[in-house]
């Protein structure tokens, strides 16, 4: 009916009912956490959060063996086994994380992790009111401190430290009156104990009162009446913070409630992190720890709860009551030291507590948040394969049977992974998984294959096995740089070892014999093209530790390449043919150049093929000019050098020199393959490297290499040489030796006779080995095998051979002569007293003559400890690479050129002070330019002139665009697919493609023509000559060179405008004064030039004249085209936004920590001052240690000139005690009363300009604060006498012993000098002049002392400096001392690394060192701090005070899973962004 009611609704269609406003819900996205609050738990948020209350003892019901209900094992708690199903959630083990119970305790106990701060409170509380026990004034002025947003944390912990030590020393309660004592913990167990009785007598007497009665009960009472204390029991603690105040928790700076610090409910974890192993056969389990102590808890409260309800005796309960606190304390923490013995386990297995199981390198954070172990990785032995190229590793193919990659189906390579789908998961090429759409994988090891095949749609995807040019990870460990993984391409092969270029050994510090190494396979797109860009082989040839080459040729390499480019070295037309295949693998066009000998027979010589190596035809446009002086260039001569050592390369081609280590090896900035790199591009480089690598490995193979008996056999003249050279050296030391005896031995600089005999007999027996080297070196063959590898470079030094061939030499150990192990001897073969060379460590024999007992004795002395040494150093400096990393893991450059923080605090205003990237820098000492050879370039490629094409003319103009590209793929296009694809990724843009595409006219196998047949490599003749004269820079500017005054001018025109104009932001302003002063000297070298030929300096001379003056001269266009390859070059450098400098410093100064040798070193040359260095003075510098082993000031004196002068400063610094100056000290008995005479030495006193007599010595006798001495005490009698009283004693100390006691402290008393100046050594400067090298600190007394130029006065003491001239000074000093100590061991690190450290250390004001305490100073997340050291006291510190991580840093985001925000997760893309708001331009001010 249509005006009817409708009925109400059923139970059925109500169950039905919805409202009409959905209710909001989440989305259900992946969040990001963005920050943690670290927080305490109170018992009942332990009791809100947990499933179940835990109270049953027994783990598990019989007979069934289920997990008891209500036990620690409950099944609501989770799972532990893969069978069993949650009873909370429901889900299995893989799904389920646990939940969590609690046990609640009868009794409170005190937190084991909170103990130390439980006691901090009780000390700053009043134990009667619970009032924290300042004043008024003094309360309201430390929360002004605690309150103000400019107290960072270090700053609030301090503050705390002196409310803490105010509240110690209050005694009375300034609320309620009360008297309060010291608060401490009981050694040897969990009490806390407060003593108001002690020091407080009138307390004492009222308890003595109070216990009376008692005491006539009990006799044993009375006696430990002066031990009585206040038990701060847990139940009392509990009440007394809970009655603190809220407004008086700012003071205890702490944030949350401090009741909340002790336990009252045990929360019991999650079965699945104390699983239960089931033994065979059902016998039972083994459990966790955590959960027997868990187990032991209930029952002991148990026990407790039974105590307190039948009104036990107090003693029982009390005993309980303890073990329940140490349970709950070693479930927390179960390393208690300390404890008393009824609570040790004795001999059994240590438990694993909470504490146990974060901390150390195989806990929680080090062991499974920082880094986990990983799929899709491989490890096997590695082995050499010189046919790879430098960016390819050869994967074994059992190995890629296992590795896979998911690839994406698309209409590209759907036939390719149907094929591998076919051929399954046991064959190579084929797949192991496929993957739909719907989340359903099937394995290809089972099932219709065909039919998967045929149903592979787009979208789907296979995991196919790994094929040619993948990319993988390749790693070795240990892992100190950068470039010990790094991104290659795979080349699956046969066999079982991974292998790779030997060209790449360099880097990951590898050899052959027996070493393993790591691949990773990247699984995705994203990751494919990062490790490509970011770790490819060819994009990290160079290292950040110093720009020099690591990826170069070694060892064979070398060798081969020098026999290669001997002088007598040619080649016929077919082995040069066959040569020339080797290096290109007959894959490339070449056009042979004419032969260097036409009659009677055609020859080419060895340097020809390496100019064909270069540049095989002339469409490739690389012309590669550099000079460079090898090992064995004789100094005389240059180009025209006897022994061929000086190397020159013209435009690719090689004009002279035999090719060594400097040229064709890391380590050298003018180097072939540095130089390629720098002027063309990596991929250049790397492509010279494999051709290189091809053509050495098969021709030295050809040719033969070997070494043998007789290469190492003396020559009769060598033993001739080394029978005159030993016995004159012998004859030396015996003189030495006897000079000694006599006591005539002339005093080396502050040294003793033993000292300097050293020092001289240690100088001639160093001398005989390296004379020996000398003879040998020029006795050899030229053709001899140990002679080539050393003379190359790539093995061995003259040294190894004259050990090898003459004498071994003088053995050491800690840096001096074989000690002696005997009496008076080094070993009893020989007579005491020996100091000769034989007796104490000097091997006369050779490695070929053999060695005698002695001698072999000798010489394993000194190759134990280089063990020893090797061993120790190699944990030292692990750690210390650590430390580094840890505390500059966080640096990066920032978009705005600062570097900064995880927290956004400024380290540097611009990163080296430059803004420029360490791994691109040309010059020795870290410049961005190197002028001179880019000067070269210019004027050997004529890029000046306009219209030039080719070379460095094109580079000058598009260097920072994809320009090079076209040189890389003219230079690699007839290579192999890898080599076309390596090209193509080192370049990029338009550039690119134009020449790619015109580079494939050479098309492979170049060496046969259009029908297939084999043809001749294609001559140069006519053409090829005159492909030569064309060639860039071939041909003179037919325009005349500018005279001096015009070259002048046009280099202040281009200086003084655009890019290098004045204030121009371009570049630093050290850059700009360089390219100044180096342009400058172009325009003095031309003056120069001109004077030498007569010519005029400010006109026009003779025409041919002119014409010769060429050569020096500098012509606009070039000088126009240079100024723009330095900006474009300088332009390329700068450090890139997201670049991770921090961890890039700490890779480059840790890892060249490992490589350091164990030396003692001379400082400045003076025998006798050893100054520490290596890694243990690294360790001093970066620890910023307070105490350092060997204190050096470098003095500067006001007149430095006179010996004289410096004599008197000395004496004015050093040390000097009345013993060195009293020619005798004696007690005299004498009736009219006994003293102890002082006569002074007063020759010795003048001949050292000390300025003492009896006067200055009263008063320095006087200032002894232990002596007690006053005026009427000590008598002087004339210049050179005192006589010294001792001051009345008690009698009862006779008076003779008063003298002795005098008398044997009157030597030591310090008349003249500094004290902790222990001594100054005189030393001639290598200019001339004298400096005093001071050992000892207090630099402010020294910079003081009259005749010192303060000024230029240097100490190597951080703390001190700091201390006495402020952080700048340190700043600078901890600088210096890196660098010295790193340039000491012969290593180069780029100055802004250091520089970076030492920011880092310095910039909060104060020098904190590179150590856990100096780390926490710096870093404020707790995540980062937890995964360096003290793991669980960071995080108790961090709960109990509330701190906040942001999880902005390196190890945060590893640990939670988040990309970090450094390199590429630098970079943020702003979406849908509103349009900018135009501002109105405001008018200018009238008065503008």
């Amino acid at each position: 009916m249509a005006g009817a009611r409708p009925a109400p609704p059923g139970p059925a269609e109500r169950s039905k009912l919805c409202s009409s406003k959905e209710s909001y819900e989440e989305p259900n996205v992946p969040r990001r956490i963005k920050q943690l609050r670290f927080s305490l738990m109170s018992p009942s948020e332990i009791i809100q959060t947990s499933e179940m209350h835990v109270y049953e003892r027994a783990l598990y019901k019989m007979p069934e063996r289920r997990p008891q209900p209500n036990g620690v094992l409950d099944g609501r708690l989770g799972v532990s086994n893969k069978r069993a199903i949650c009873e909370t959630c429901g889900q299995h083990l893989s799904d389920c994380t646990g939940h969590f119970g609690y046990i609640k305790l009868e009794l409170p106990v005190f937190h084991i992790g909170y103990l130390k701060n439980t006691v901090q409170i009780l000390q700053c509380v009043c134990k009667t009111c619970s009032r924290v026990l300042l004043p008024a004034g003094e309360r309201s002025a430390f929360l002004r401190r605690f309150r103000s947003l400019r107290t960072e944390r270090v700053q609030r912990e301090a503050v705390f430290k002196r409310v803490l030590d105010r509240c110690k020393r209050t005694k009375l309660c300034p609320h309620c009156g009360a008297e309060n004592g010291v608060v401490k913990k009981v050694t040897g167990t969990l009490k806390i104990i407060h003593d108001p009785f002690t020091r407080n007598k009138g307390r004492a007497d009222v308890i003595q009162d109070d216990l009376a009665m008692a005491c006539q009960y009990n006799d044993q009472l009375r006696g430990n009446l002066a031990r009585v204390m206040d038990d701060l029991n847990p139940l009392r603690v509990r009440q007394l913070f809970t009655n603190i105040p809220q407004a008086d928790l700012e003071l205890l700076d702490v944030a949350g409630r401090p009741e909340d610090l002790l336990i009252s409910a045990v929360p019991v974890p999650p079965v699945c992190i104390r699983p239960s192993v089931e033994m065979d056969a059902g016998a039972g389990s083994n459990e966790d720890d955590i959960t027997m102590r868990l187990a032991n808890i209930v029952e002991t409260n148990a026990t407790l709860r039974q105590d307190l309800a039948a009104g036990a005796p107090a003693s029982n309960l009390m005993e309980h009551w303890d073990y329940l606190q140490f349970l709950c304390a070693t479930v927390i923490n179960s390393d208690l030291p300390g404890l008393s013995a009824m609570y040790q386990t004795g001999g059994a297995k240590p438990t694993r507590g909470l504490v146990q199981r974060l901390k150390g390198k195989q806990g929680r954070f080090r062991g499974n948040l920082s880094g986990k172990r990983v799929d899709f990785s491989g490890r096997t032995v590695i082995s050499p394969d010189p046919n790879l190229r430098v960016s390819e590793v050869c994967v074994p193919r059992l190995m890629a049977l296992t590795l896979t990659y998911p690839e994406r189906v698309t209409a590209h390579n759907m036939e390719k992974l149907k094929q591998r789908v076919l051929a399954g998961a046991s064959h190579w090429p084929g797949a192991s998984f496929v993957i739909f759409p719907n989340g359903d994988k099937v394995f290809l090891r089972f099932g219709d294959r065909r039919r998967i095949a045929s149903e592979l749609k787009i979208g789907d995807i296979v995991e196919r096995h790994l094929e040619d040019g993948d990319i993988v990870l390749f790693n070795r460990q240990p892992s100190l740089h950068r470039m010990s993984i790094m991104a290659h391409r795979a080349r699956v092969m046969p066999w079982r070892t991974l292998r790779f270029n030997e060209c790449v050994c360099s880097p990951y510090n590898a050899d052959f014999d027996g070493d393993e190494m790591n691949i990773h396979v990247p699984q995705t797109e994203e990751a494919r093209a990062e490790a490509l860009q970011l770790m490819g082989v060819v994009n990290n040839l160079c290292t950040p530790k110093n720009g020099e080459i690591l990826v170069a040729a070694t060892q064979d390499f070398l060798t081969s390449a020098y026999l290669l480019t001997s002088k007598d070295k040619f080649f016929t037309r077919p082995k040069l043919a066959q040569a020339l295949a080797y290096l290109t693998d007959n894959r490339q066009d070449i056009e042979l150049p004419p032969p260097a000998i036409v009659k009677p027979l055609e020859l080419w010589t060895g340097k020809q093929v390496f100019t064909m190596l270069l540049r095989p035809n002339s469409r490739v446009k690389l012309f590669v000019s550099l000079e460079t002086a090898e090992k064995i260039y004789t100094k005389q001569g240059q180009h025209m050098c006897p022994a061929d050592g000086y190397v020159c390369f013209h435009n690719s081609h090689l004009i002279c020199g035999r090719l060594g280590k400097v040229t064709l090896g890391g380590g050298n900035k003018a180097g072939l393959f540095q130089v390629l790199m720098a002027d063309y591009s990596a991929a250049v480089a790397a492509e010279a490297m494999s051709r290189l690598a091809k053509l050495s490995a098969r021709f030295i193979g050809d040719q033969g290499f070997s070494i043998g008996i007789d290469d190492v056999t003396p020559a009769p003249e060598l033993q001739r040489a080394k029978a005159a050279t030993l016995a004159a050296g012998y004859g030396q030391c015996d003189d030495f030796i006897a000079a000694y005896g006599r006591g005539k031995l002339a005093l080396q600089p502050g040294c003793n006779a033993e000292e300097s005999l050293e020092a001289s007999v240690t100088g001639v027996l160093n001398n005989i080995r390296e004379q020996a080297a000398k003879v040998c070196m020029a006795s050899l063959h030229p053709l001899n095998s140990p002679l080539i590898m050393s003379q190359c470079g790539s093995k061995g030094s003259p040294i190894n051979i004259a050990q090898m061939v003459a004498c071994v030499g003088q053995q050491s150990v800690g840096g001096k002569r074989t000690p002696n192990g005997f009496t008076d001897r080094s070993l009893p073969h020989f007579p005491r007293g020996d100091c000769t060379p034989a007796g104490k460590g000097f091997v006369a024999n050779s490695f070929y003559s053999g060695l005698t007992p002695t001698e072999f004795f000798f010489h394993t002395m000194a190759g134990r400890e280089g063990l020893v040494d090797t061993a120790v150093k190699t944990a030292e400096t692990g750690y210390m690479s650590r430390r580094l990393m840890k505390a500059l893991e966080d640096l990066y450059a920032h978009y705005d050129g600062t570097v900064r923080n995880a927290a956004g605090g400024v380290v540097q205003l611009q990163y080296g002070e430059d803004g420029m990237d360490p791994v691109g820098m040309e010059g020795k000492d870290g410049e961005p330019v190197a002028f001179q050879r880019v000067l070269a370039l210019i004027k050997a490629t004529g890029a000046g002139a306009a219209g030039r094409a080719g070379g460095a003319g094109m580079m000058a103009s598009s260097a920072a665009s994809g320009g090079v590209a076209s040189v890389v793929q003219a230079s690699s296009g007839g290579a192999h697919d890898g080599a076309q694809r390596d090209a193509s990724e080192a370049a990029t843009g338009e550039a690119e493609r134009d020449a790619s595409a015109a580079a494939q006219g050479t098309g492979h196998g170049a060496t046969h023509d259009a029908t297939g047949s084999p043809r001749r490599p294609r001559e140069g003749g006519e053409g090829a000559a005159k492909e030569e004269i064309a060639a860039p820079g071939a041909r003179l500017s037919t325009q005349a060179c500018p005279l001096p005054a015009e070259l002048e001018a046009a280099v202040a025109q281009v200086l003084g405008q655009g890019t290098f104009g004045e204030g121009s932001p371009f570049s630093s302003a050290a850059f700009r004064d360089r390219l100044a002063t180096f342009l400058a000297e172009q325009v003095a070298a031309l003056r120069a030039a001109r004077a030498r030929l007569g010519l005029p300096a400010d006109a026009r001379g003779a025409g041919h004249l002119e014409h010769l003056v060429r050569v020096q001269a500098l012509t606009r266009e070039a000088l126009a085209g240079f100024v723009a390859q330095c900006a474009a070059r300088y332009e390329r450098k700068r450090i890139e936004p997201g670049a991770t400098v921090g961890a890039f410093g700490a890779q480059s100064i840790g890892e060249p920590g490992t490589q350091m040798t164990l030396k003692t070193f001379h400082f400045a040359g003076v025998a006798s001052m050893n100054v520490t260095l290596g890694v243990p003075r690294l360790k001093e510098i970066i620890n910023a240690a307070k105490n350092i082993s060997t204190p050096l000031m470098q003095v500067a004196l006001s007149v430095d000139g006179s010996e004289q002068a410096a004599r008197i400063v000395k004496g004015r610094l050093e040390r000097t005690r009345l013993g060195g100056v009293a020619a005798s000290i004696r007690i005299m008995l004498k009736p009219s009363g006994s003293h102890v005479q002082v006569r002074l030495d007063m020759e010795n006193i003048h001949k050292l300009q000390l300025g003492l007599n009896a006067s200055t010595v009263k008063l320095a006798l006087m200032e002894a604060p232990k002596l007690k001495l006053k005026a009427e005490h000590i008598l002087t009698l004339g210049e050179d006498q005192l006589e010294v009283r001792p001051p009345l004693e008690p009698a009862r100390v006779p008076v003779l012993f008063q003298l002795q006691t005098l008398e044997n402290a009157l030597p030591g008393v310090i008349v003249r000098g500094i004290p902790t100046v222990e001594r100054a050594v005189i030393n001639k400067k290598q200019g001339g002049g004298f400096n005093l090298l001071v050992e000892g600190t207090n630099l402010a007394a020294v910079m003081g002392t009259p005749g010192v130029a303060g000024l230029a006065t240097r100490s190597n003491h951080v703390a001190e400096v700091v201390a006495t001239l402020g952080i700048e000074a340190a700043r600078a000093t901890v600088m210096e001392e890196i660098a010295y100590t790193m340039g000491q061991h012969g290593m180069a690190i780029d100055a802004r690394h250091t520089m970076l450290l030492a920011d880092c250390m310095t910039a909060r004001g104060e020098v904190l060192g590179i150590t856990r305490f100096g780390i926490a100073k710096m870093k404020d997340s707790v995540l980062m701090l937890a995964s360096f050291e003290k793991t669980t006291d960071h995080l108790f510190d961090a709960a109990l005070h509330g701190r906040v991580d942001d999880i902005t840093g390196v190890s945060e985001s590893i640990i939670m899973g988040i990309p970090m925000p450094t390199g590429t997760g630098l970079m943020k893309v702003l979406q849908r962004a509103p349009p900018g708001k135009v501002l109105a331009r405001r008018p200018a001010p009238l008065l503008a």
